[in-house]
């Protein structure tokens, strides 16, 4: 006897406490899972009232079971990580995932959706170039693939989005720093390649507004993603230079950073905000080394789980569907301040 009537896939993960990619996966092959989870599941079927679509999951079974995941540089560790994740959630979704990078270039990310649509994956997670990117071009394939982007957002493109709250995380670590000493100085590529960049620069320079401080930008030359050596070239001519105002330095990315952190140190300066320090220095993303710099890096994390799960989620439930949204939804999900010896 059911207890209450489930409309979706959703829904039946949420009251079963079973993942979402677990169920696709038992849909698609209930023998592809292990006998415990099988019984789960039919324990939750006999209790919850819910059908799939089978006409839809018919229609999938047509399609490849392959699922691309392309990113702007895999060699960059957030990207690294998130991939890493976003593969597993995809595998245990009974899907075979295609890791492609576009290695910061337009002709590369291209090619790779190319590549993706000549072999009809059943769907699509894309971190796209951003400023780089040919918009036409991923505007064309997200109207014949289900996409889904994360990370950056173009305009309306894909079915849905996920990424990081960039205000509220800038705005909270602004805060942080003029709370505890001088308000910071923000330390940047002048045309970055991080498509979340720009948004990081203007959250900075409203968040200063906001506190009647005047914004002050270093901005740093470089075009490529070396981050950690334009990072300290620059920090080097900056220090050299003597162009800090201030005794406190935001980064615009936890791999500047690193680079700024390795400048400082060839020029003698003590970070951190213990007595004879001269800098404080914070970052932005909790790169998978800022707990081993020297000294460990205070920076926001983003949360690269709930990112890389809702992503997977979104494109299971496109797929299993076989229907297209109706509208695009957009989540973006706040960071959180990590408070290290740097600052």
């Amino acid at each position: 006897m059911s207890e209450s009537k489930i409309r979706n896939m959703e829904e039946l993960a949420s009251v079963s406490g079973i993942s979402r990619p677990t169920l696709s996966k038992y849909f698609n092959d209930p023998e592809s899972v292990r006998a415990s989870t099988r019984k789960k599941v039919e324990a939750a079927l006999e209790t919850y009232d819910y059908q799939p679509n089978i006409y839809a999951m018919n229609q999938n079974r047509r399609l490849t079971k392959n699922i691309g995941i392309v990113v702007p540089y895999l060699a960059d560790p957030f990207f690294a990580e998130i991939a890493r994740v976003i593969e597993n959630l995809v595998i245990q979704g009974g899907f075979r995932p295609i890791l492609l990078s576009s290695h910061g270039g337009t002709g590369q990310e291209i090619e790779n959706l190319d590549s993706l649509r000549s072999i009809r994956p059943a769907g699509v997670l894309l971190a796209p170039l951003g400023r780089n990117s040919d918009v036409a071009a991923i505007e064309r394939f997200c109207a014949d693939v289900p996409t889904v982007l994360f990370d950056n957002s173009i305009g309306d493109l894909g079915e849905a989005f996920f990424g990081l709250d960039n205000p509220q995380s800038i705005k909270m670590m602004v805060n942080y720093l003029h709370e505890t000493g001088e308000p910071p100085i923000f330390f940047e590529m002048r045309t970055p390649t991080n498509p979340n960049a720009y948004k990081r620069r203007n959250a900075y320079i409203e968040s200063m507004e906001a506190l009647d401080l005047e914004p002050k930008l270093i901005q740093i030359e470089g075009d490529t993603w070396d981050f950690e050596d334009i990072g300290y070239r620059g920090g080097l001519e900056a220090i050299r230079t003597r162009q800090l105002t201030t005794d406190t330095v935001l980064c615009s990315n936890d791999r500047l950073a690193i680079g700024f952190l390795a400048a400082a140190y060839e020029c003698g300066l003590r970070v951190g905000s213990g007595t004879g320090c001269a800098l404080r220095v914070a970052g932005h993303d909790d790169h998978p080394y800022a707990r081993f710099t020297c000294p460990p890096l205070t920076t926001v994390a983003q949360d690269y789980s709930a990112i890389a799960t809702r992503s997977v989620e979104a494109i299971l439930k496109l797929i299993e569907s076989g229907e297209r949204a109706e509208q695009r939804d957009t989540t973006l999900f706040e960071g959180t301040l990590i408070k290290r010896a740097s600052a």
